[in-house]
């Protein structure tokens, strides 16, 4: 675990940027700490190409003392617009090599301590992918989900461009990472607080809103279903729903932070891009799950 003392800024996050639009590159552009000891947290989905992910990152660890980035489905697709040729785990390990250069912080890399307000916790940046355990109503077995879904046109682009060489399948894939982080986590102080960082949620209720609810088969899985209990969790932090808002399970602060796609943040009466503050937390952060344009969001065919 390294340590870092920020003892006067604040612990904010993003993700989905999806900086592939003009319109949320812009924002990135805007994006300013409010304090020189802010850190920033990066919930993965920042773009497609890795050119584009070391522009947004390199912008964000200019300006905030420290980034923590988790990778996204999106970063860890091979898109036909990509110059860099690899796929599955060597695409990830490239990725981190270049989050290293930047000195961006990824779940390879020791957990940094915040003790700045609201510390000091643990930030875990996690990397762990999905089983297809979010099953449809009715279906037992993941063929019976997928042969739903795409009876219904609802299929996660992830099944043409998300790789997981070596690994046979993404559910194997996401098994050994769920195995290798749950060994991490266990060896850390049981008595001091985490913050755990994931593009997806670590439990399935944040998917109950979802316009299209076999869309959660590609959002997480059931093995982390308690590890806000058992670690000692402050902050479950989380994107990919572009539902952005705040719920809470067994007295747990659950925070989706994400921008999402410009037709989704239009409508929205809040401004665009506004990084949500972890810690301290926010006055008022109640569930905003039905907060006025902040609904249902996420989950039609191919996002």
């Amino acid at each position: 675990m390294e340590s870092r003392v920020g003892r006067h800024g604040n612990l904010l996050a993003v993700s989905d940027l999806h900086i592939g639009y003009p319109e949320n590159r812009a924002l990135v552009e805007r994006m300013r700490p409010e304090s020189d000891d802010d850190w920033l947290l990066v919930a993965g989905d920042v773009s497609e190409t890795v050119a584009d992910i070391r522009w947004a990152l390199t912008t964000l660890a200019d300006r905030f003392a420290k980034v923590v980035w988790v990778p996204g489905n999106h970063e860890l697709w091979t898109h036909p617009s990509e110059t860099v040729p690899y796929k599955g785990v060597e695409r990830y390990d490239h990725l981190v090599e270049v989050c290293r250069e930047l000195g961006v912080v990824t779940p390879e890399d020791p957990y940094p301590l915040w003790e700045g307000p609201g510390g000091p916790v643990v930030i875990a940046p996690l990397f762990l992918l999905y089983d297809y355990s979010f099953l449809p109503e009715g279906c037992a077995t993941k063929a019976e989900g997928l042969e739903y879904a795409h009876g219904t046109g609802v299929v996660c682009t992830d099944e043409h461009m998300l790789y997981p060489d070596p690994y046979p399948s993404r559910e194997a894939w996401c098994r050994a990472r769920v195995a290798e982080t749950e060994r991490r986590l266990a060896e850390l102080p049981p008595d001091l607080p985490k913050v755990l960082v994931n593009h997806y949620p670590l439990d399935r209720h944040p998917t109950d809103v979802l316009w299209y609810p076999e869309f959660a088969m590609w959002c997480g899985t059931e093995l982390t279903a308690d590890w806000h209990r058992r670690f000692n969790v402050e902050v479950m932090v989380y994107g990919h729903l572009h539902i952005p808002r705040t719920t809470w399970l067994d007295g747990v602060r659950f925070e989706e932070v994400s921008v999402g796609y410009p037709r989704e943040w239009r409508p929205r009466p809040e401004p665009p891009g506004r990084l949500r503050r972890i810690l301290p937390m926010e006055v008022g952060a109640g569930d905003r799950g039905t907060a006025p344009g902040s609904g249902r969001g996420r989950g039609g065919a191919r996002p």
